[in-house]
């Protein structure tokens, strides 16, 4: 194995933002404030260097024990992130906050990811690859996701279907997410594609779409079967299912199972 340089060089790149950051290479100590992003890292074989994670950071399994819990993705514990000194801070434009972000960016290398699509998320993969010095590890899962979702058999009519991420008030994934993509690319035609981003919808809205699946994600809002009967009343002639949130919205390596997955939904 090379040894390690013991001097870092600066490189300069644009991140997902059109942001120019100049990051040391390579980095030593990073946190990560997305959740998707802390198992890539992981996956990249570089859980020995990441410092920093937020509480939702689940996986791996023992992320938040090997490293600093700094906080949500949205309420950053500025003091703990300045105790760990990192010398790269990767984030998200959806997931984490302006305000925090700003407050990092002046301090730290910050480097942001904005993921819509596939293509956004295999293309964020190979950019922290390269600016962790694994880049050949990242275009490795990178083409293994593109592959994956590249030999899911052809649907010839796609089924509408909306995808509920929130109860109180009801909240569904619509056009300009990086779910709907997903959807798309599982067979699905969303009933809430004409609408944007998140929007809050009626139970009248919903049978007015008449979906044939009303999907319920297992996150941000833990859907169970509890809530099966619920949506059941709304729309008796729909097929109610309860689906991986993780599957359906983790941007980073976790894609590697999203195609799999989807055919099973598909199949079943």
């Amino acid at each position: 194995m090379t040894p390690e340089p013991l001097l870092q060089m600066p490189l300069t790149v644009t991140d997902q933002m059109n942001r120019r950051v100049a990051v040391p290479f390579p980095p030593r100590r990073i946190v990560s404030l997305v959740p998707s992003q802390t198992e890539l890292l992981f996956d990249l074989g570089l859980g020995d260097r990441v410092v920093g994670v937020t509480k939702f950071c689940l996986h791996p399994a023992g992320a938040r024990q090997s490293a600093t819990v700094i906080g949500g993705t949205k309420n950053f514990h500025f003091e703990q992130i300045d105790e760990l000194r990192p010398d790269l801070i990767i984030g998200n434009k959806e997931e984490n906050y302006q305000d925090g972000i700003e407050q990092l960016a002046a301090r730290y290398p910050l480097w942001m990811s904005d993921i819509l699509t596939l293509t956004d998320s295999t293309d964020m993969i190979r950019r922290v690859g390269l600016i962790t010095g694994r880049k050949e590890a990242a275009e490795q899962i990178s083409q293994e996701i593109l592959w994956s979702f590249a030999a899911l058999p052809p649907v010839a009519a796609p089924i509408p279907a909306a995808y509920f991420i929130w109860r109180k008030p009801y909240m569904v994934a619509a056009a300009g997410t990086f779910i709907d993509d997903l959807l798309s690319r599982a067979g699905f035609r969303n009933v809430f594609g004409h609408l944007g981003r998140y929007p809050e919808v009626t139970p009248e809205l919903l049978r007015a779409a008449a979906p044939q699946q009303i999907l319920l994600s297992s996150e941000p809002y833990p859907f169970g079967e509890k809530h099966l009967a619920e949506f059941q009343e709304i729309c008796p002639q729909a097929r109610i299912r309860i689906v991986d949130g993780e599957l359906f919205s983790w941007y980073g390596s976790r894609l590697r199972h999203s195609a799999a997955y989807v055919k099973q939904l598909q199949a079943g």
